[in-house]
């Protein structure tokens, strides 16, 4: 039997052999990006790698989820690796696609190939077998909460009931046999060294907003209208006008964007759409300020005589590292990069439905500083591919390796250990009671 030390040194090697195939395979999906519940090619792509590395699998999940599992020796816990089929969608970025504005502003398509180099790396001669349980290999869509709008559509067409790719994943019963989680995203924080690890995220919830008006002709009978853009533009200045309200600590970030501002310039606008986030550290600082953005979108509305509806959605929920998993997987990292090259992190004020995952099983979340440019900027690219790749699959490989090797003692410890905040009942619950719809007219 290999020692620990052993199958962490095939599972490098084993990586280090297909390491150019890996990150083609980060390439080729660097310059196929899709945005949430569309990714139809890149999920593709990772079913065609699970044929050829011989990994069963099973996928449509959510759309166009993957989920392919790696059998140990013996029975023990599970252990996912997840990667995120989607891409955001941002002007002008060196890699969007000249159609849909689709573009990897965010590192997703190395998270991809992150989770089929690990895969590659267990599948190692005699890695496997000396380990009790099983690696479930995840690619997961819809991270990125854009285009809610469209996913509302789906939601209310009976597709999806949530607008992102883990909570759909959890309410159709796809980690129900997942006892901890991890991944690794890429970073170009300068701050964050190359490898980052812990901290917390901003939680959130969504709004889609409908302001309804009357339409007339703008030059020649305005006063016939009801200037719907105008009780936007009110709303938006009240949403602005709360900020000092808000406490530090609780960082809350609300940045609203219209979607459809009007049809045609000589017509008053009758339809005006916007979204928005309301992101805060927990739960009750997210929702005391929905109540009140709500406020300022019922004031424009007032203001102009016109309507507004408000149909508010579940988000994301902050996110908590385990202990045990993160020091684990910081060893490993020190071994690759050096423990003066690894930080820890505090807050960041972004979110990430890894959050979600965390309220009912413990994860982990670190970054790698592999990318250049401002995050869900035209300028943000991963630039360095073998630490953005293959060092983050081996960190990740080799903490399955400790989490699962020694008849998974570890991983046991880990599952004995924590303490869920949240069942997966009373997730779900919590999910569905941000979800209110509500019109108001003068």
């Amino acid at each position: 039997m290999l020692t620990t030390a052993e199958l962490k040194r095939a599972a490098q090697a084993e990586i280090d052999r297909r390491r150019d195939a890996l990150i083609g395979v980060a390439r080729t999906i660097l310059d196929s990006p899709e945005a949430g519940f569309r990714e139809v090619r890149t999920s593709g792509l990772v079913r065609e790698h699970f044929r050829r590395m011989g990994v069963p699998y099973e996928d449509g999940i959510a759309l166009t989820g993957v989920k392919g599992i790696l059998e140990g020796g013996s029975p023990g816990p599970t252990v996912a690796v997840l990667g995120e089929l989607d891409s955001l969608k941002v002007l002008g970025h060196p890699h969007a696609d000249p159609e849909t504005d689709a573009a990897h502003a965010c590192g997703h398509h190395a998270q991809i190939a992150m989770m089929l180099a690990v895969g590659t790396g267990l599948k190692a001669a005699g890695v496997l077998d000396a380990l009790a349980g099983r690696v479930a290999l995840i690619a997961v869509p819809a991270e990125e909460y854009i285009e809610i709008e469209y996913r509302d559509r789906l939601r209310r067409g009976g597709k999806i009931e949530f607008l992102g790719g883990k909570p759909e994943f959890v309410r159709l019963g796809a980690m129900d046999d997942v006892d901890a989680a991890m991944m690794t995203h890429t970073t170009s924080n300068p701050d964050e060294s190359i490898i980052a690890i812990g901290g917390t995220n901003n939680g959130l919830l969504a709004k889609m907003i409908r302001f309804t008006g009357r339409a007339s002709h703008a030059g020649g009978s305005p006063h016939a209208g009801i200037n719907a853009l105008n009780a936007a533009m009110i709303a938006m200045t009240a949403i602005h006008a709360q900020r000092e309200t808000h406490r530090d600590e609780d960082t809350v970030r609300i940045h609203p964007i219209i979607t459809r501002g009007g049809v045609a310039v000589s017509s008053v606008p009758a339809d005006v759409r916007m979204e928005t986030f309301v992101r805060a550290r927990t739960v009750e600082a997210f929702t005391a300020a929905s109540e009140k953005v709500d406020r300022a979108l019922r004031a424009g509305a007032l203001a102009v005589g016109g309507s507004v509806t408000i149909t508010t959605l579940p988000g994301y929920l902050s996110i908590r590292s385990d202990e045990t998993m993160l020091k684990t997987y910081g060893s490993n990292a020190a071994d690759l990069v050096g423990r003066q090259n690894l930080v820890s992190l505090t807050h960041r004020p972004g979110s990430t439905d890894m959050g979600d995952l965390s309220q009912i099983m413990p994860v982990i979340h670190p970054y790698v500083a592999a990318a250049t440019g401002q995050a869900h900027g035209a300028d943000y690219v991963v630039e360095d591919y073998e630490l953005g790749v293959i060092t983050a699959a081996k960190a990740m490989a080799m903490t399955l390796i400790d989490l699962l090797a020694d008849d998974a003692r570890l991983a046991r410890r880990v599952k004995s250990e924590f303490q869920a905040p949240m069942t997966k009942n009373g997730y779900l619950a919590l999910m569905r009671g941000m979800v209110n719809e509500e019109t108001y007219t003068e």
